[in-house]
């Protein structure tokens, strides 16, 4: 293949967008805010969780107290009834006297069970509610760090994306006037060698793959009409001819 040299030459120019472009969608894939969001976003949804689960069980609690403070009023009724029975005198029978003080003293054995039932139902609530609390702290700390976190990504990821863009507008200008023939060469190579499809020839070195051309090589590349697209013989590049070749 022939090309102006000046279009060899311009390839370069090409090459150090196309290497720019690259290292900005690095960085951008890489930036330190997403492995922190990572981290952040894990810890935040294992705290959801905790909490929901505390949610739960102070909800449970708040049932079971409910239910057992009513199972206290019912027993406290109950006994006051039998009470007033047995101070109004109507119950005069021995026997029945005898079998309601019975049934008065076992509803406060009764009463007494299941007051301790509360007071036990009441600390899991309370501790139950102070675990919320102190999750619900806690998530709003993390969700906080997750949203500075994504402000940072965003911030971040604005700039890279408006470098991105002036590059790309750059190239699209640089490789307007390449040969449509030679731009293909050049992209099938750089899609093929890791990005990198033209290289300078520097000091009679090949920037592509780093390796010194052989006396052969040389001789090649030296006799080669200005206008031949060369090769690098190790990496397969485009080889480009410049003052510092050192041909």
């Amino acid at each position: 293949m022939n090309a102006a040299p000046a279009d060899q030459i311009r390839l370069l120019d090409v090459q150090n967008l196309d290497v720019r472009l690259t290292q900005l969608a690095h960085r951008r894939k890489n930036l330190p805010e997403l492995a922190e969001l990572q981290t952040l976003e894990a810890d935040l949804t294992q705290q959801r969780d905790l909490l929901v689960a505390a949610q739960t069980e102070e909800s449970d609690t708040s049932r079971e107290q409910t239910k057992a403070e009513q199972d206290v009023d019912q027993v406290r009724q109950r006994a006051a009834r039998d009470q007033k029975r047995l101070d109004s005198g109507a119950v005069t029978s021995p026997k029945d006297l005898e079998s309601l003080q019975h049934e008065i003293a076992s509803l406060a054995k009764r009463q007494s069970d299941l007051e301790d039932v509360v007071l036990e139902v009441m600390e899991r609530r309370e501790a139950a509610q102070e675990r919320v609390g102190e999750l619900t702290d806690r998530v709003a700390a993390i969700q906080g760090k997750v949203d500075d976190a994504v402000a940072r990504r965003d911030a971040a990821t604005g700039e890279i994306d408006a470098e991105a863009g002036t590059v790309t507008k750059e190239r699209e200008l640089t490789v307007a006037d390449i040969p449509a023939d030679l731009l293909k060469l050049y992209d099938r190579i750089r899609t093929k060698e890791g990005g990198v499809g033209a290289a300078r020839l520097f000091q009679r070195r090949c920037e592509g793959c780093r390796l010194e051309l052989n006396i052969t090589e040389l001789n090649d590349v030296r006799t080669a009409p200005a206008d031949t697209v060369v090769r690098c013989e190790n990496c397969s590049r485009i080889l480009v001819r410049t003052p510092d070749s050192g041909l």
